[in-house]
């Protein structure tokens, strides 16, 4: 067993989450168990991934997106007193990571996925307060080639917006919702910028701007930070661990 206050400490520091000005809290959003054993994850606090917990007997529920948003309303009450109420009831915590767990260089969302889609040489830049990286393609692929590859790995069909017509071989991406960072991604000079969601206003900044644009999933695109968070803490501290993927397709 391991000390609930003790893994977010490691946390805390593992992750350095003090740097971040995040839209929500980092670390423990309910308190459980002192005493941890068994932990599951999974990448949002929804009600399906809380019922999974609780039927997998979790004493700690690690996730990527938590609750408690800036201008979200604060009662516990509705939805959000459901869930609240399922993991108190059964003494399970809280334990969430948004922007630390996306910026980790080994740990992270964007690590993670520049791994998943076999990018090379890959590395945060200056884009996006560092955390929107680049890195290069084993051989360069015509779009559709990429397009193709992405949905085999993340098992998640992209939207894609063409941008010209030379094959790829550097990419820029940013996991979730960072659809925002593609003028910064094309300062960049690379062939395509790799997100999880889109606006209306991308498709004509992308063809403007002469980049191509991928959404590739909000969830799909941030399932390895907690999966590698999970298994790390895991072995750091004897802890029993399971991943529970609840299907999105956004």
């Amino acid at each position: 067993m391991a000390d609930l206050f003790e893994i977010e400490a490691y946390c805390d520091s593992l992750l350095e989450a003090s740097r971040f000005s995040d839209y929500c809290p980092n670390g423990i959003q309910v308190e459980g168990r002192a005493e941890v054993s068994r932990l599951v994850g999974g990448v949002t606090a929804c009600q399906a991934l809380v019922d999974a917990a609780v039927e997998a007997g979790a004493d700690l529920l690690l996730v990527h997106h938590g609750w408690f948003w800036k201008g979200e309303p604060a009662p516990l009450r509705g939805l959000k007193g459901r869930r609240a109420a399922a993991l108190m009831g059964n003494g399970i915590g809280l334990l969430a990571y948004h922007l630390p767990l996306d910026a980790h260089p080994e740990l992270g969302n964007n690590r993670r996925l520049g791994e998943a889609l076999g990018l090379l040489d890959a590395s945060p830049s200056e884009a996006g307060e560092g955390l929107v990286w680049q890195g290069r393609l084993p051989r360069p692929l015509p779009l559709d080639a990429f397009a193709e590859q992405v949905a085999q790995r993340l098992g998640h069909e992209p939207l894609v917006i063409p941008g010209h017509g030379r094959p790829l071989t550097r990419i820029a991406w940013c996991s979730g919702a960072a659809q925002g960072y593609i003028e910064q991604a094309a300062a960049l000079g690379v062939d395509a910028f790799l997100s999880g969601e889109v606006s209306e206003q991308t498709t004509h900044l992308a063809r403007e701007l002469g980049i191509h644009y991928l959404a590739a999933g909000h969830h799909a695109t941030e399932r390895g930070g907690v999966e590698a968070l999970g298994a790390h803490l895991a072995v750091r501290f004897g802890l029993e661990w399971r991943f529970i993927d609840i299907p999105n397709p956004v």
